[in-house]
């Protein structure tokens, strides 16, 4: 049997899943992960216990598989994007708890580079808005905050990098300080068009480049894991953050292919080909997974003008692949408004008790429920947006408030899908026919339905709704040669159930109109 293994590093916990060659699981491992809240808006974790928990769910995946190491042709790593963790080069230990990307700690960086302008260039060279989401502001803040540390990162001692690069260091042992594009396209520092980190952006956050990770294909080899933590060497083989490498274990290889996964937060996600063009409807571009492609760089080549190479400090060669994009939209507060129901309201003891709540009446009785907790994101970009309960009544219950708070999480997918649509109509391309769900959420037959029905478009949930992990497998297989190409990875994508609309589009769209007033309402707020 050939075995891949995808480590899936989350918001809210590490995993580990062992997958065969078919993409069926075979074994699966799960750590919560500590959520720290040092000030309002403010959301860390502790890096080392990230690496921990990840390294423990591994050992415990295979055990559970009952293989070993050696059994494994390689592993991917998919991660939370934008958390960004900071670390001494030479001893490894993080200078300070990595800030996660819901942080909202960088916003006044952010509103200064918007006061100066930047907005444009920033948004032509990344496809990103200015938003404090984004890892590289989170790092200019680390430099200044932290102290000692901007003098130490000018000396070259301390090292950069998002959840996936932090990983990849500890496998292998401190030898290796890579990332892919995906993750690197989540940093407002590099120039999607050239993949490579760009110059004028560092020097616009003040981040010396000696800090920085080379920068590789999605699928590309990456390093070995040592043998000493897993008993044997293994390959890194892929690399995506966890919505990109969602997207690729989707099969959404195609532009007007589209995903959503519900977790935490949601995101969604359709490919574009390799044509960027930027939002005019508040979505991003960003940078899809990209498979190596066998051109070799030369050891001796220069980077584009205006970029910095993704070689990294050693200018060692490694692969290249062509730009591909996505177009994308999140959700900063998704199933998170589940935990809160269960741990802020204390409506519900544990997750799985809200969906027979909210199906214990047959609407939401008018209630709406705008969960900003952490402003809003895509298509709104509401910073300073906090959460709202409208429409309640005397006879509104705690059943009322569970189901407009399920519902909250389709309504603001409907809206990110409906800006993706306005974008694809203005670029005469064709708009999505299907969305493809996954995450934890996506289980929830209520909210399935309720969002074709805002949509108006099937809804289909795969056999498999790991995906995120999966995309990190077939990453780590399409480079190490257990699949040939995508199109076999198409073939092996299967759907588990197809959720057909329902409502009729005059209430959909009824329903959409008092949910955007349920928003104007949440942004009015100080």
């Amino acid at each position: 049997m050939t075995y891949l293994l995808a480590l899936d590093q989350g918001t809210s916990s590490s995993r580990s899943i062992v997958f065969d060659a078919q993409g069926h699981i075979v074994a699966q491992a799960q750590r919560e992960l500590t959520q720290i809240y040092p000030r309002p808006g403010w959301v860390e974790h502790d890096a080392k216990e990230i690496w921990h928990t990840q390294l423990d769910t591994v050992r415990e995946a295979l055990n559970k598989a009952g293989i070993d190491a050696s059994q494994v042709r390689a592993l991917g790593i998919t991660n939370q994007r934008e958390t960004t963790v900071l670390w001494n080069r030479k001893t490894g230990a993080p200078v300070h708890n990595a800030i996660v990307w819901q942080d909202r700690r960088a916003e006044p960086a952010c509103a200064a580079l918007r006061e100066g302008g930047h907005a444009d260039t920033i948004a032509d060279k990344t496809g990103l808005l200015i938003d404090a989401y984004f890892s590289g502001t989170k790092l200019q803040w680390l430099l200044d905050n932290v102290p000692g540390a901007r003098a130490q990162a000018e000396r070259g001692e301390l090292t950069f990098g998002t959840v996936d690069s932090w990983l990849i260091w500890q496998l292998t042992e401190g030898t290796v300080h890579v990332t892919d594009v995906t993750n690197a396209s989540r940093t407002m520092l590099f120039n999607v068009h050239t993949n490579a980190w760009d110059e004028e952006l560092l020097a616009l956050l003040r981040i010396p480049a000696s800090l920085l990770p080379k920068v590789q294909p999605s699928s590309s080899h990456f390093g070995d894991a040592a043998a000493s933590l897993l008993g044997h060497r293994v390959a890194i083989g892929g690399v995506a953050g966890d919505q990109q490498s969602a997207l690729f274990g989707q099969a959404c290889f195609a532009p007007g292919m589209a995903k959503n996964t519900y977790g935490t937060g949601c995101f969604l996600l359709m490919h574009t080909g390799s044509a960027f063009r930027r939002s005019e409807n508040g979505l991003l571009t960003t940078s899809a997974a990209q498979i190596a492609s066998p051109l070799v760089v030369s050891r001796t080549a220069q980077p584009p003008e205006g970029a910095v190479a993704g070689l990294g400090r050693s200018g060692a060669a490694q692969t290249t692949a062509a730009p591909q994009f996505a177009m994308e939209g999140s959700v900063f507060v998704g199933g998170a408004v589940v935990q809160w129901l269960r741990d802020g309201l204390r409506a519900i003891s544990a997750s799985n008790e809200v969906q027979s709540l909210a199906e214990s009446v047959p609407d939401a009785g008018g209630v709406m429920m705008v969960p900003a907790f952490t402003g809003l994101g895509a298509p709104y970009w509401q910073p300073d947006a906090r959460g709202t309960i409208t429409g309640l009544t005397r006879g509104s219950t705690l059943a009322h408030i569970a189901r407009a708070a399920l519902e909250s999480i389709a309504y603001q997918s409907a809206a990110l899908l409906q800006a993706m649509a306005r974008d694809a109509v203005a670029a005469g391309s064709v708009p999505v026919t299907e969305l493809r769900v996954d995450g934890g959420a996506c289980v929830n037959d209520l909210l399935m339905q309720f969002q074709s029905d805002l949509l108006g478009i099937p809804v289909v949930r795969p056999a498999v709704v790991e995906t995120t992990a999966l995309g990190a497998a077939y990453l780590a297989g399409l480079s190490s040669g257990v699949y040939a190409s995508t199109d076999e990875l198409s073939r092996l994508w299967r759907a588990e159930r197809r959720f057909e609309p329902t409502l009729a589009p005059a209430r959909a769209s009824e329903l959409m109109q008092r949910w955007e007033h349920a928003v104007r309402q949440a942004t009015l707020a100080p």
